[in-house]
């Protein structure tokens, strides 16, 4: 290939974000695809290995885990980035803010009186079998009701253009460390598109964490000491824990470096003695958190820190049992818990789902297996769930079994037509199915990432863009048009 031709580019009948039709590009690509016209092959790989170069510089990295085997990788990437028109995300953001403060006002009031479950707006057998409701946190008031105080949701966009809120990950989001670097990046590529002014800056991140970590702090108005707990090295998300921790200047420890006092406050041991804790950003699961209450034999947490909590002298971000609104069957209900709490009607779209709880819904599920996807209640990563039309006959019958089995653990939706979005593939353009994640921070006030992490599905044809499973990302540009 000489130099990219958008006239050839093949949108197959699908939403594209960057081009309306081949040799179209939409108004808010339009000057980027100019600028890719015109470069040469040569000039496109120099691009693409100016990012390779700096990825690995920079060190980012995620692990694999592979047959008992811990491999770190650099995060695949990709130069040509997502657009979305300012106006459009505007009311995209809004719907994320409306989302979650009703999901947390549905945590809350699980740990509390459960009035959505006497109501019969969520049936009660659905939290009866939730594997991530804590009864440990019940009674628990958490600082200004809030428990999922960093959300990430996935957003996709159906061939249509609809955008659909796909799932809701309320337990240890990940991800914005990769969002961050992203657009470090691609500034070192594509340098002159960021002086035009109308790319919003997505770098007030970490200090936006910050201000709503403080803001959780039970002693408000002294300069609050503040944590990220991590599992450790060895934990695929590692490099982000380091990376906010060393962003925001504050200190990143295990559990054995924190201690809970006859006092029942938290401590953490330093050179200088023991210094009270008053914000934990945990990237540890609830499970690993507390050996009194959870699982006995974790040395991931801290002995004593539930008590700590529940006395209100340290501040858990996201709280323990946030998860119980992250579960792919509670999720069918979030449009009635907008309602229900807010009165409101949802400005974001649910993908239509079945609950194979229900009879009739179990018996259109197990009809039409090789139609639909098919996800576990509480899996994440894109493990253990079937992609029904690529899955084989064996694979389906197989899962069958599992649906029968638990009913209440499976949850099935129809298989979308993704949108995709331009990306260079060896040395040709090609269209990659993508999604993308936004994280939603709620404290004292709500605060949405001005875009999120793209993540891409770097196979050709593959839905799967989970970096687990072979995805990668490209940055996200929310472009102002006003003068266009």
């Amino acid at each position: 290939m000489s130099k990219i031709n958008w006239k050839q580019y093949a949108c197959n009948g699908l939403y594209d974000e960057l081009m309306a039709a081949p040799g179209e590009p939409r108004p808010a690509a339009k000057m980027l695809c100019e600028y890719l016209a015109q470069l040469d092959a040569h000039e496109l790989a120099e691009h693409k290995s100016a990012a390779e170069i700096a990825i690995q510089v920079m060190g980012i990295t995620f692990t694999v885990y592979s047959e008992g085997t811990m491999i770190d990788r650099a995060l695949p990437f990709d130069i040509v980035p997502r657009i979305i028109p300012l106006d459009e995300w505007l009311r995209t953001e809004a719907g994320l803010k409306q989302r979650v403060q009703a999901l947390n006002m549905f945590i809350n009031d699980l740990y509390h009186d459960q009035r959505i479950i006497r109501d019969g707006v969520v049936p009660a057998e659905v939290l009866a079998q939730s594997a991530n409701f804590r009864p440990q946190c019940v009674g628990v008031t958490p600082k200004h009701n809030i428990w999922a105080h960093i959300c990430g949701s996935d957003i996709v966009r159906d061939v249509d253009g609809t955008l659909f809120v796909l799932e809701d990950n309320l337990r240890v989001p990940s991800g914005v460390s990769y969002m961050l670097e992203n657009r470090n990046v691609t500034k070192r590529v594509l340098p002159d598109f960021f002086a035009t002014g109308r790319i919003q800056p997505v770098d007030d991140y970490t200090s936006q964490l910050y201000e709503m970590l403080s803001s959780m702090s039970p002693r408000p108005g002294d300069d609050p000491q503040i944590v990220i707990l991590t599992p450790g090295i060895y934990n695929s998300a590692y490099f982000e824990h380091a990376y906010l921790a060393q962003q925001m200047g504050v200190q990143l420890v295990e559990g054995s470096d924190l201690l809970v006092a006859d006092d029942e406050c938290v401590y953490m041991r330093t050179v200088d003695g023991l210094q009270r804790v008053d914000v934990i950003y945990r990237r540890v699961d609830d499970m690993f958190l507390d050996p009194e209450v959870f699982n006995k034999e974790s040395m991931l947490g801290v002995s004593g820190l539930m008590r700590a909590w529940r006395k209100g002298n340290v501040a858990l971000v996201n709280a323990p049992g946030a998860g119980v609104a992250d579960d792919k069957v509670i999720y069918a209900f979030v449009p009635a818990i907008i309602r229900y709490y807010l009165d409101q009607e949802p400005l974001l779209a649910n993908v239509p789902s079945y609950l194979c709880m229900y009879d009739k819904d179990r018996e259109y599920v197990l009809d039409h297996l090789h139609e639909l996807v098919v996800k576990p209640a509480n899996e994440s990563g894109g493990y253990g769930m079937l992609i029904g039309p690529h899955a084989s006959k064996k694979e389906r019958k197989a899962f069958a079994e599992l649906i029968k089995a638990d009913p209440r653990n499976y949850m099935a939706q129809p298989t979308l037509n993704l949108s995709t979005s331009p990306t260079l593939c060896d040395r040709e353009m090609e269209p990659r199915h993508i999604d993308l994640r936004p994280f939603i921070l709620s404290g004292e006030d709500v605060y949405v990432t001005t875009g999120g992490m793209t993540r891409v599905a770097m196979n050709k044809g593959s839905l799967v863009v989970n970096s687990s499973q072979g995805g990668g990302s490209k940055d996200t540009w929310i472009v102002d048009m006003k003068g266009e």
